[in-house]
C-alpha cells in the first residue's frame, strides 16, 4: 500500500490532507474526483494509513502495528466498501456502512470508510449513505472516489469536500516509470505520453504487451483511413469493438494523433509530438487536411468518448466516427 511520499503529483490534494492530519481536523466526507488511473485509490489508502498510524505524524511510519495491518488489508478501522455487482446497492451500503458505523473504532481514534467508484451507487444507496454522512459519529471519515461526480446526488456533493485530481506532467510520469518501475527510456516515454497524465494508466501501458499492438493498430487506421474501402472500415470497426474494454485507450491514441497533426500544421515543429517517429506521415496529413477538418475530427472523437460513458452502442458510434473521419 502506497504512502504519500510514493505518490506522483497531486501535491495540492496531499497538502490539504496532511494539513487536516496535522491539525486533527477532518471533514466527515471527502470526494476524490479524477479519471480512472489518476491515483485516487492510492491517495485514499495513504490517507487512511497515515491517520491510523500510531506515530501520529503526517507520513505513516510503516512500522507500527496499525501500518502493518493496513498493508496486509486487515485493519479493523479501515473499511473499504465491497461492490460485487455492476452497481452498489442499498443493501451493501446499509450492511457495510450504515450499520457498521454505529460500532466504535476497535483500536484507533477514527474509523475510515472508502467507497471506490462511488458513482456506481444506485440512487437508493446514495440516499441511504446521505443519512449517514449528514449526522455521522465524530470518529467517522468517508472517502468517496469518483470519475464522474455528476452521477452523484447534489445532496451528497454538497456534504463532501471536493479534492480534484488533475493530470500529472508527462515528464514526471516518465521519470516515475523509469526510476520506480524499471521501465526502459523509450517505453516509458511512450507510455507516459499516452497515459494522459495518469500514472496508473501509464504503468498498465508500460507493463502490457498489448500496448505496442494497440499503437500499431491505431496507426494503421489513422494513416490509411482515406484509402480504405467500406469493407476495410467495417473490419476496423469490428476489430476495435471486439476490444471494447480498451476503447478509451484506442480513442485517446487517435486523439493524440490528430492533435499531433494539428500541432505540426500550425507550427511545423516536431518538438512536442507524441508520434515523433511518424513525422513524415504527420506532415503528409497536415498538408492534406484543413484546420477545420482536424478540429472536427478531434471534436467527434471527444463526443464518442463522452457517449461511451452513457453506455451507447459502441460499434455504431465507432462506425459513424470512422465514416466521418474518412469523409472529411
Amino acid at each position: 500500500m502506497a504512502d504519500f511520499k510514493d505518490i506522483v503529483g497531486h501535491e495540492q490534494v496531499i497538502h490539504h490532507l496532511q494539513n487536516a492530519i496535522r491539525q486533527k481536523r477532518f471533514s466527515h466526507a471527502y470526494l476524490l474526483c479524477g479519471e480512472e488511473g489518476s491515483g485516487k485509490s492510492l491517495v485514499a489508502e495513504a490517507f487512511a494509513k497515515t491517520v491510523l498510524c500510531e506515530e501520529g505524524g503526517i507520513v505513516a511510519c510503516g512500522k507500527c502495528k496499525s501500518c502493518k495491518q493496513i498493508e496486509s488489508g486487515n485493519h479493523p478501522d479501515f473499511r473499504p466498501v465491497v461492490r460485487e455487482k455492476a452497481t452498489l446497492g442499498v443493501k451493501e451500503i446499509r450492511e457495510q456502512v450504515t450499520a457498521d458505523v454505529q460500532i466504535k473504532p476497535y483500536s484507533s481514534a477514527y474509523k475510515i470508510y472508502f467507497i471506490d467508484e462511488a458513482e456506481k451507487m444506485t440512487e437508493e444507496a446514495q440516499n441511504a449513505l446521505l443519512k449517514t454522512i449528514e449526522e455521522p459519529p465524530e470518529y467517522a471519515v468517508f472517502l468517496l472516489s469518483v470519475s464522474r461526480q455528476e452521477l452523484l446526488l447534489q445532496t451528497i456533493l454538497s456534504r463532501c469536500v471536493l479534492l480534484p485530481f488533475y493530470p500529472v506532467a508527462t515528464e514526471k510520469v516518465k521519470r516515475f516509470l523509469m526510476e520506480h518501475k524499471g521501465i526502459p527510456d523509450y517505453l516509458a516515454e511512450g507510455a507516459a505520453a499516452f497515459s494522459g497524465g495518469h500514472v496508473g494508466r501509464a504503468v498498465r501501458f508500460a507493463e502490457s504487451e498489448e500496448f505496442t499492438e494497440q499503437r500499431k493498430e491505431v496507426l494503421h487506421l489513422v494513416k490509411y483511413i482515406d484509402e480504405m474501402t467500406m469493407a476495410e472500415i467495417m473490419e476496423n470497426v469490428k476489430l476495435f469493438a471486439a476490444k471494447k474494454d480498451a476503447a478509451d485507450g484506442y480513442l485517446d491514441m487517435m486523439l493524440l494523433w490528430y492533435r499531433d497533426v494539428l500541432l505540426y500544421k500550425a507550427t511545423k515543429n516536431v518538438n512536442g509530438l507524441m508520434f515523433r517517429d511518424e513525422t513524415e506521415a504527420i506532415a503528409a496529413q497536415a498538408c492534406k487536411r484543413s484546420f477545420e477538418n482536424l478540429q472536427g475530427i478531434t471534436e467527434a472523437l471527444e463526443q464518442v468518448k463522452q457517449r461511451m460513458k452513457s453506455n451507447v452502442n459502441f460499434e455504431n458510434a465507432l462506425e459513424l466516427l470512422l465514416l466521418y473521419m474518412k469523409e472529411v
